[in-house]
C-alpha cells in the first residue's frame, strides 16, 4: 500500500537534483540556530562577532539554497524559464498577472499578431474565435472526423504560448509531400486527436493550452456546427468561409446555418469582465462578423462598460472588402451586430511604399481609405496611427505598435 512515507522519500531518489539544495538549505537553518542560539550572552566580544558571522552565514546559505531549490521546481515545471533569474521570473509571472482585462475577437492571422503584442504585457488576455472555417486543413479535418476547425483556434493557441521556440514551431509544422498528412499542420491535428480524447472540442483547448503554457486563454466563440453563408447584392448566395471571396461578388450581409447558435459561456464570462474589447484585426466578412452573428455576443458587447475598438485592415480584401473604405467597414460591423459594439476605430496611417501598392493593386486589393468625417458621424472616433511594416513584401501589422496602441486605452477607464 502506498504511504505517506514512500512518497516523501520519492523526493530524495537520484537524478531528482534538489537533494543538494534540500541539504543546502538545512544546513543554513542548523548555522542559523548555532548561530542565534549564544548570540544574546554575555559571552566574550570575539565570540559574538563570530556567532553573528555564523548567523550571517546561514542567513547566505538558506537564502542560496531556498533560491536554487525553487529554480529546480520551475525548469521542471516550465522549462522555457531556463536560464532566467528567479527574481525576473516571478517579476513578470506578477506584473502580467496585474495587466488589464482584454478581449480579443476575430480568427485569422490578424489576431494572432494581436495577441503575440499583447501577451508581453498582460495575461488577462481572452481571445474569442471564429469557427466557421472550411477550407483547407480545418475544411478537410472537419468533414473527416466531424470536428470543429481547429485551425483559428491553433494560430491563436500558438500566439499566446509561453512554451519554448521548438514547442511552437511544432505546432505551426505542416507536411507536405503527397501523403494523406499533406496540408495539415501538427497542430491540427494535436486538437483533433485531443477532441477524440476528451470528447469535447472546448476541453482540448484547454488541455492544449497547458502542453503551450498559456498567458491568456482561447475560447471558440460556438461550439455549434456552423457554416457561414454570404448574400450578395444580386440576390444570389455561397455557402462556406471558403468560397465567400472566390464569388467576386459585393457581399450584401453574411449570416450562420444553423441560426441562432449558442455563445460559449466562458466567452461571454470573459466579455463581461473585459476592460477593453479588440475587434480585428482580420478579414471582415469571414473572421470577425461570424462571431456577432451569435447574438448573445454581440448583446454582450454592446451592453459591455469596457472600451470597445476596432481595428480596420491596411487594404482591401479581393472578393470581401472590395472598394471598402473605413466607414464602410464599421457600417458592416453594426449592421450584423449592435450600434453599442464600437467606441473607437484604429487606422494605420503609416506609409507604405509604391512598388508595394503596385503589386497589391495588381491581385485587386488597395489601401484602405481614411474617411475620417463619415467615421465620427457614425458615432466612432478615429485614432490614426502607425502600426503596419513590411515583412518580406507584404504588408503586415506590426505586433508590438498595435499592442501598445491598444494599451494606451487603458487610459480612458
Amino acid at each position: 500500500m502506498k504511504t505517506y512515507a514512500s512518497d516523501i522519500l520519492k523526493w530524495f531518489s537520484p537524478g531528482i537534483g534538489i537533494k543538494r539544495w534540500m541539504g543546502l538549505s538545512a544546513f543554513g537553518v542548523i548555522l542559523l540556530i548555532l548561530g542565534t542560539a549564544n548570540l544574546r550572552s554575555e559571552e566574550f566580544w570575539l565570540i559574538q562577532i563570530l556567532d553573528a558571522l555564523i548567523v550571517i552565514s546561514g542567513i547566505i546559505i538558506l537564502i542560496l539554497g531556498i533560491k536554487r531549490l525553487m529554480r529546480s521546481f520551475i525548469a521542471i515545471f516550465a522549462p522555457s524559464s531556463r536560464g532566467t533569474e528567479l527574481i525576473d521570473i516571478l517579476y513578470q509571472k506578477k506584473q502580467l498577472s496585474r495587466g488589464p482585462r482584454i478581449v480579443t475577437v476575430g480568427g485569422g492571422t490578424g489576431l494572432s499578431v494581436l495577441l503575440s503584442g499583447l501577451k508581453n504585457y498582460t495575461s488577462n488576455i481572452s481571445a474569442v474565435v471564429t469557427v466557421a472555417d472550411n477550407g483547407g486543413s480545418s475544411g478537410r479535418l472537419r468533414q473527416q472526423f466531424d470536428v470543429l476547425p481547429p485551425g483559428d483556434i491553433r494560430n491563436c493557441l500558438v500566439a499566446l504560448a509561453d512554451a519554448p521556440t521548438l514547442m511552437r514551431d511544432l505546432f505551426q509544422f505542416r507536411f507536405d509531400g503527397n501523403s494523406e498528412f499533406s496540408g495539415h499542420s501538427f497542430g491540427n491535428l494535436f486538437l483533433t486527436v485531443m477532441t477524440r480524447l476528451t470528447g469535447d472540442f472546448e476541453k482540448a483547448i484547454k488541455e492544449t493550452s497547458k502542453v503551450l503554457a498559456l498567458r491568456g486563454q482561447v475560447i471558440p466563440s460556438t461550439l455549434g456546427d456552423v457554416t457561414l453563408v454570404a448574400h450578395y447584392s444580386d440576390g444570389s448566395m455561397v455557402a462556406g468561409e471558403e468560397q465567400i471571396p472566390k464569388a467576386k461578388k459585393t457581399i450584401s450581409r453574411v449570416s450562420l446555418t444553423p441560426q441562432q447558435p449558442l455563445a460559449t459561456p466562458d466567452a461571454l464570462k470573459a466579455i463581461k469582465e473585459a476592460q477593453i474589447i479588440v475587434l480585428g484585426p482580420g478579414s471582415l466578412y469571414t473572421s470577425i462578423i461570424p462571431n456577432l452573428l451569435i447574438k448573445e455576443i454581440a448583446r454582450e458587447i454592446a451592453e459591455s462598460e469596457a472600451i470597445k475598438v476596432y481595428v480596420c485592415n491596411v487594404m482591401t480584401q479581393p472578393g470581401e472588402t472590395d472598394g471598402y473604405s473605413v466607414s464602410d467597414h464599421i457600417k458592416a460591423l453594426l449592421k450584423h451586430g449592435n450600434e453599442q459594439i464600437l467606441d473607437y476605430c484604429v487606422i494605420n496611417n503609416g506609409e507604405v511604399p509604391d512598388e508595394i501598392l503596385k503589386r497589391y493593386s495588381k491581385d485587386g486589393s488597395l489601401l484602405v481609405v481614411n474617411d475620417r468625417k463619415k467615421i465620427e458621424n457614425l458615432g466612432v472616433r478615429a485614432v490614426e496611427e502607425d502600426f503596419s511594416m513590411i515583412q518580406d513584401g507584404v504588408i503586415r501589422h506590426d505586433a508590438e505598435k498595435l499592442a501598445r496602441i491598444i494599451l494606451s486605452f487603458i487610459e480612458e477607464i
